[in-house]
């Protein structure tokens, strides 16, 4: 067959990294990159380019930069989200190439198009996590547009635990008829890089203060760009979401997705509408005595604080917050960024299956993007030489 068409919305870090992979010499004889685009303009490739990575990103201006006359290269117009599914349902039809949506953007209005798209033989491969995490109403309407004859794909993996095999892992779990029965996990990069530091199986000689540690994150970009956004739990929650509907798609609605679940949020009250992130973190250092009031009283336990996110069938429980951890817990020995998973099922009753690895950089993320545009390109004929 010929080559799967990639366009790739979002042409941001991970976006850029996303493309750099798949024109890699092993993939860019299966894989053909058909659209790029940011927040403000569109490049449509009228045909197979034998441009470089670099080259062909160039082509795409800053959001910023007006929008360039097209040439016989490419076209250009401006992003609009409401005319992408027609474009590629065009060029695959005047091709006879299936194409890929990737999307690399964190935008509602792009994930609202997913039904859609697939619907219309086109497949999604994203590490966007709002179409999964959102409301019931969307993540039904893509469970129904996938079981359509003729439908595109759609693969997620990339959306919780950035590269770690963990959504593959469930999905065949389930689909192979085990039963996930609890889901433990630590499932932010960036808390976890935070209270590895904060709170120890060894004491610290001089303990640190936990506004700091946020601090020097936040400079060295292992935040978001709002530290608030990290703090609040809302990406934990979103996470633990997209597993408990794969994990138990028959009794987990969520109607409001992750605004459904229990989630402690370690911003302080008084911050929570501070706009400035430096102004946030500053004031943050108002509250190092709760922090450490926390620390301390895990510490006389024998016990550190993690970050998790719990998924208990028996019970219902669904939750993200602070809990204490005993020395002997595989959680309390997480060091940097790592992403740690618990998974109980039947199968797996008296020990769980356990998956860890790092949260960042943002190279894993980007290859678990890829690596499910493999998935996609195998399923319609391609073949992927290792």
């Amino acid at each position: 067959m010929g080559k799967v068409g990639v366009a790739l919305v979002g042409a941001g870090l991970v976006g850029k990294e996303v493309v750099r992979l798949l024109l890699s010499p092993s993939l860019r004889e299966v894989f053909d990159i058909v659209l790029l685009s940011n927040s403000k303009h569109a490049v449509l490739l009228k045909s197979e380019t034998q441009l470089n990575a670099d080259a062909l990103l160039s082509l795409l201006p800053p959001s910023s930069s007006p929008l360039p006359p097209s040439s016989l290269q490419a076209s250009y117009l401006p992003a609009d989200p409401s005319r992408l599914v027609d474009l590629l349902v065009e060029r695959s039809r005047a091709t006879s190439q299936h194409i890929i949506l990737v999307d690399c953007t964190s935008s509602d209005l792009v994930a609202s198009l997913y039904p859609r798209a697939i619907s219309s033989s086109v497949s999604v491969v994203t590490p966007n996590k709002r179409a999964f995490s959102s409301s019931a109403s969307l993540y039904n309407n893509i469970q129904a547009a996938l079981r359509q004859l003729g439908a595109g794909l759609c693969y997620y993996e990339a959306t919780c635990g950035a590269g770690l095999p963990v959504l593959t892992t469930v999905r065949d779990l389930v689909a192979t008829g085990d039963e996930v029965v609890k889901v433990e996990a630590v499932l932010s990069g960036t808390l976890s890089y935070l209270l590895n530091q904060y709170s120890t199986v060894e004491v610290l000689k001089e303990p640190v203060r936990f506004s700091e540690l946020v601090r020097d994150a936040w400079k060295h970009g292992h935040t978001e760009p709002h530290p608030a956004d990290d703090l609040s739990g809302r990406d934990v929650a979103r996470k633990l979401t997209i597993l408990a509907r794969l994990a138990s798609p028959s009794s987990t609605n969520l109607p409001d997705g992750y605004a459904s679940i229990e989630t402690q949020s370690l911003v302080p009250s008084h911050l929570a509408d501070e706009a400035d992130p430096a102004a946030f973190v500053d004031g943050l250092a108002e509250h190092d005595e709760d922090f450490e009031r926390l620390r301390r009283e895990a510490e006389s336990e024998g016990k550190v604080l993690r970050y998790v996110g719990l998924f208990d069938r028996s019970t219902g429980t669904l939750k993200c917050g602070l809990e204490k951890f005993a020395h002997s817990h595989p959680f309390a020995s997480l060091s940097g960024s790592y992403l740690s998973l618990a998974i109980y099922t039947h199968r797996y009753s008296s020990s769980p299956l356990i998956i860890q690895g790092p949260g960042y950089p943002l190279s894993v993320t980007a290859g678990a993007v890829v690596a499910d545009a493999i998935r996609v390109a195998e399923r319609y004929g391609a073949r992927v030489g290792l």
